[in-house]
């Protein structure tokens, strides 16, 4: 999964930073339905910030109370230090961004881009110079004479993203922006997206369910579910350090374990698992209860598959490799335990060497780094 470099200060570290947007204790209901439960979140200027989580999570429904379209039951939502209780959606200082791109389909790409300046009656040559400047930054220049229907679906894309953007808001609204598209060209504006965003400086939240589109995309993200955000963090940080076992299990593949505590030291932990031969060594401490219940997280790619026995009595397991597919870069390998478990595992693809490659039915075994591993308590 690919993380975006921070090219500016992270200002979520700066315990001074002023938030952009506010989001204090926000409950929205729907008759008895909680779609959004007691939320707080605070996203900084200049950043994209990524509102991940399944369907019905209330990603949407929060970035809706952003827009002005559904009004809080409880709660206060702040934009640059202005509250938005009483502000309409035409008044905020917020455009938004759907999924279906709602091109008018009669009009040119310029005339879908200055429509919204039209509206608000500015000069001709305003408009002219404006429309200008934001299809060159996406890219679109030579197409401002053309209709929806002779545009691919990336270009149309683009376009909406420039009627979103020419009205300079402070802030851009995205639901689901690239769902439409295919996944090699949704891989590509991804990037498009992210450069346009550094040139603008635009404040994004980006809802999303498509995790690599989030940990690609985003600054930071928060992961929703039943209505609550349950963790905020870089990329990075969501998927290497996940906070609860839902986080765990949710971003990426993971195999995960029960287990009890065994040992418990400042530096390190044991940990006994049934569905493990050995114990699960992790070099650092928990401060748990004595035989504590919890549950450990190993990422397929943690895992290195080899044909000879580990050295040690920690972090390994033997098994046989029942099924193979192969990615181009990396191959995936299940591979069931001694013990009838079956484990994920992925290797890069970094040789063509065939006696390197591990084949069906093969007995292996399997081990990791006392880093690797992620041990969450209940």
């Amino acid at each position: 999964m690919a993380e975006q470099r921070t090219k500016t200060p992270e200002p979520w570290l700066d315990p001074h930073a002023q938030a952009y947007i506010r989001v204090e204790n926000v409950t929205k209901r729907f008759g008895n339905f909680v779609a959004v439960n007691n939320v707080s979140l605070k996203v900084y200027k200049g950043e994209i910030f990524c509102l991940l989580g399944g369907s019905g999570c209330g990603k949407t429904t929060l970035l809706r109370m952003l827009a002005g379209f559904e009004p809080p039951s409880s709660g206060a939502l702040y934009i640059d230090g202005q509250n938005m209780a009483d502000i309409p959606p035409y008044e905020r200082p917020v455009n938004m961004m759907f999924q279906s791109y709602a091109l008018f389909p009669h009009m040119t790409v310029a005339g879908n881009v200055s429509f919204g300046l039209e509206q608000e009656k500015l000069k001709r040559a305003e408009i002219d110079r404006r429309v200008a400047e934001i299809l060159d930054i996406v890219k679109l220049g030579d197409y401002a004479k053309r209709k929806p229907h002779q545009l691919s679906g990336g270009q149309r894309q683009r376009v909406a993203l420039a009627r979103s953007l020419v009205k300079r808001p402070k802030l851009l609204l995205l639901d689901e922006p690239l769902g439409a598209l295919d996944r090699k060209l949704r891989e590509h504006t991804q990037f498009e997206l992210i450069s346009i965003q550094e040139k603008l400086g635009v404040t994004f939240v980006v809802v999303t369910h498509d995790q690599e589109e989030a940990m690609t995309l985003a600054s930071r993200v928060g992961v929703m579910n039943h209505g609550e955000i349950v963790q905020v963090g870089t990329p990075r940080q969501i998927y290497e350090f996940p906070a609860t076992r839902f986080v765990a299990d949710f971003i990426g593949s993971v195999n995960l374990f029960e287990g009890q505590l065994t040992e418990d030291e400042p530096e390190h932990v044991r940990v006994r698992c049934e569905e493990l031969p050995n114990p699960v060594y992790v070099d650092h401490g928990l401060s748990a209860p004595p035989l504590a219940l919890c549950w450990v997280a190993i990422r397929p790619e943690k895992l290195v598959l080899g044909r000879e026995r580990p050295a040690g009595n920690d972090n390994w397991a033997h098994g046989i490799i029942r099924d193979i597919a192969y990615m181009g870069d990396m191959s995936v390998f299940m591979v069931r335990l001694d013990g009838g478990r079956e484990v994920r595992v992925t290797q890069a693809n970094r040789t063509r060497k065939p006696e390197e490659q591990f084949s069906w039915d093969e007995p292996v075994y399997l081990s990791w780094d006392a880093s690797s591993p992620v041990i969450g308590l209940g």
